[in-house]
């Protein structure tokens, strides 16, 4: 027997023996199962749950097809259309009636109208934002602000400030019909102004990172910071079908629900898959649940739509409210992969988001109700925010400025974002490529760079690339060497291929043994006490 075989056999045994499920689960499992291989539909965990407590209570669902079809399904069942969306609807399902729905031959998955919420906790600098606004970071090349690049901020309205008058270039409200996208929360007009604000100075603390973009504002959420996963998919769709209008390049979703299925089941997720389509390019939060109340790491955190592969997902940096690159680590509360159900690495990429300065709305929620948070006074109030919905939009406002620079496609930018970030301590499942470096991505982008001939305009790669880690560099002396294409070599210990062997200790394959203590693959052992396969028992 290997050493790894022993270790596997020595742990299972362990966890078998410390680990106890109680009949009543074990029954609930079992009784679950059978009600899942007698229902036609796909049922998100949450609606799953419902049913299996008694379903004693109306509830709002989201059913994907044609509107004729939903008219029949709504019909058959007495139901409420309470929406219209474009590839389904939202259906109000009286209590006791949702099983006899799931049951139904014309629907084929249902999802619950969760919540998405704002996710905060209540520098340019870091990411080189300054230098490439400065102009003259490469030979002829002169400033670049991300002008005319339409950026969609998907949140709780922008407010006209002073610092984005004039670049507010449309405003839809979906949570009510008569309403004018009024940021009654704060937290949208905080969002638009790391993409945009036109700072008195590139030196000024809450300068955008592109203030030369136009923002197109829908507002999804409340003046509490919360809305419902049909806006979300009904304001992703009107992107998609307004996009060449206004010069739509980026969507901004600085928001997130818990996640009640794969993303291959997902309605928001679908509507991001259908706007990657598109070309578009669309930049998700992390969300803040990487560490529990008493302190510890909570994997398989990431919110959705973090989840879906076709999102940009951003996790927060906590730059120490320094400029310096040096002692930047991920912030505690990031959350952190692998991604539940699907189990896909993420996030993609972190970016600061720990007390980060910006623009505040005023008589929002946050300026009311918040003394704390706030900074100055009088229209010199500033708010003074944390989390990944803070690190989303440096990220959004880096694609704008990268598409001014004249790249195009959505793998393409997601691929020279994640080549040209720098390394960050923390693992994989917290940092994803590294930290965002604009200036870095820039220079790679310049004829004759290290990296300028590794993507194909269309995004595709070579069958090999060798360039150096730091892009700038001209040479691979200057960052550790990594390799690029059937198999990858990043920097030191990581092989990237059919099987993926990652720094000390991480073996990605058909079977994964991840640090000390995680075993993943037909059946998954996690640290002490945690066994995850056809049934799952978890710590004590």
């Amino acid at each position: 027997m290997t050493t790894v075989s022993r270790h596997i056999a020595v742990r299972t045994h362990r966890l078998a023996l410390s680990c106890l499920v109680s009949t009543g689960l074990l029954l609930a499992m079992t009784a679950s199962a059978e009600a899942q291989s007698q229902r036609h539909a796909r049922v998100s965990k949450d609606l799953e749950q419902r049913l299996l407590a008694g379903d004693t209570e109306a509830t709002s669902v989201i059913v994907t097809g044609s509107a004729e079809r939903i008219e029949r399904i709504a019909a058959r069942h007495g139901l409420r259309i309470e929406k219209q969306l474009a590839t389904g609807a939202v259906l109000e399902v009286p209590a006791g009636a949702l099983e006899a729905v799931a049951n139904d031959t014309e629907v084929d998955q249902i999802s619950s109208n969760y919540l998405v919420e704002a996710d905060m906790l209540v520098s340019s600098q870091t990411i080189g934002a300054d230098l490439v606004q400065q102009g003259g970071w490469a030979p002829g090349i002169g400033p670049l602000t991300g002008a005319g690049v339409g950026v969609v901020v998907i949140d709780s309205g922008v407010a006209n400030v002073p610092e984005l008058r004039g670049r507010i270039i449309a405003s839809l409200d979906l949570t009510d019909m008569r309403g004018q996208g009024l940021d009654q929360n704060g937290h949208g007009t905080y969002v638009a102004g790391i993409i945009a604000a036109a700072g008195a100075n590139r030196f000024d603390e809450t300068r955008g990172v592109a203030p030369g973009a136009n923002i197109i504002s829908v507002k999804v959420l409340d003046a509490e910071g919360q809305g419902l996963a049909a806006n979300v998919i009904e304001a992703l769709d009107w992107v998609r079908n307004n996009h060449a209008r206004y010069n739509i390049r980026v969507v901004n979703l600085s928001l997130g629900g818990a996640p009640t299925q794969g993303w291959r089941d997902d309605p928001i997720c679908h509507a991001v898959e259908r706007l990657w389509q598109e070309g578009l390019v669309v930049a998700a939060a992390a969300g803040n649940w990487g560490k529990s109340a008493d302190g510890r790491k909570v994997y398989q955190s990431i919110k959705t739509p973090g989840i879906c592969p076709h999102a940009i997902t951003v996790g927060a940096l906590n730059t120490k409210g320094t400029p310096y690159r040096s002692d930047d680590e991920v912030a505690s509360y990031s959350s952190l992969g692998p991604t539940a159900f699907d189990h896909l690495l993420k996030p993609d990429l972190v970016a600061p988001g720990n007390k980060v300065l910006g623009l505040a709305a005023p008589g929002s929620t946050l300026v009311r109700e918040h003394p704390e948070l706030l900074v100055g006074s009088g229209p010199n109030t500033r708010l003074l925010l944390s989390g990944t919905s803070v690190a989303t939009p440096y990220v959004v406002a880096a694609v704008a400025v990268l598409n001014e620079a004249g790249v195009r496609g959505t793998e393409r930018i997601r691929r020279l974002l994640q080549q040209t970030s720098i390394p960050v301590a923390g693992g994989l499942v917290a940092t994803g490529a590294g930290a965002l470096s604009l200036d870095l991505a820039l220079a790679a982008t310049v004829p004759g760079s290290d990296l300028e001939n590794t993507l194909h305009a269309d995004g595709t790669q070579p069958s090999t690339i060798a360039f150096c880690a730091q892009v700038a560099c001209g040479s691979q002396t200057a960052g550790n060497p990594l390799v690029w294409g059937d198999g990858i070599i990043w920097g030191d210990g990581i092989i990237w291929g059919d099987g993926i062997i990652w720094g000390d200790g991480i073996i990605w394959g058909d079977g994964i043994i991840w640090g000390d203590g995680i075993i993943w693959g037909d059946g998954i052992i996690w640290g002490d006490g945690i066994i995850w396969g056809d049934g799952i028992i978890w710590g004590d």
